[in-house]
């Protein structure tokens, strides 16, 4: 014999609210003869609405208006173009390592950049410098957020042909020919 206590432990507080029966009592048989005798106009569905669940099928449009065209249901094999399927593990790990590498081609140019500022006086002027160093510097983060963005819908060897364009078009040049500590 269970004490009380333990009954506790099944039951949620709230659970004999007779607002929260869902059917399955004795009384089901007499709610459906009587939901059967009802006037169709009460049971008609209005424009835009769709019923579900038990009963669904004899529900019809309201006076007046049309029965909505049914679409055709999609195979679940192919996705539409508007759906891509979700990326596998190997796509994702590579899109990781790509970032990694990006990353590194940022850093590449901040320590680059900043080797080269005592040459600065030679080359450029000072406002000239600053911009073309953030831009420098911002190029590989803007390059991957854009590839990634505008290939979302096309096939995973176009994103990564970017990709790898991206990081030999944004190899940091001033690190590979100084290095960090330069001569």
């Amino acid at each position: 014999m269970t004490t009380p206590r333990d009954d506790d432990a099944l039951t949620w507080d709230g659970d004999d609210d007779p607002t929260l029966e869902v059917g399955g009592g004795p009384d089901d048989s007499a709610t459906e003869a009587e939901a059967s005798t009802t006037d169709a106009s009460a049971s008609a569905l209005p424009a835009g609405y769709t019923a579900v669940g038990k009963g669904a099928d004899s529900l019809g449009a309201a006076p007046g208006e049309e029965e909505p065209v049914a679409e055709p249901e999609a195979s679940d094999a192919e996705p539409s173009p508007q759906e891509r399927a979700p990326m596998g593990n190997a796509a994702l790990i590579a899109t990781g390592v790509l970032g990694g590498v990006y990353a590194l081609w940022t850093i590449g140019w901040i320590i680059g950049g900043l080797r080269l500022q005592g040459w600065r006086p030679f080359l450029v002027t000072d406002a000239m410098y600053q911009g073309s160093l953030w831009l420098a510097i911002l190029a590989p983060a803007l390059w991957f957020g854009t590839t990634f963005l505008l290939t979302r819908q096309s096939k995973p060897w176009v994103r990564f042909a970017w990709l790898a364009a991206g990081l030999i078009l944004l190899v940091p040049w001033p690190f590979a020919a100084i290095g960090a500590v330069g001569q």
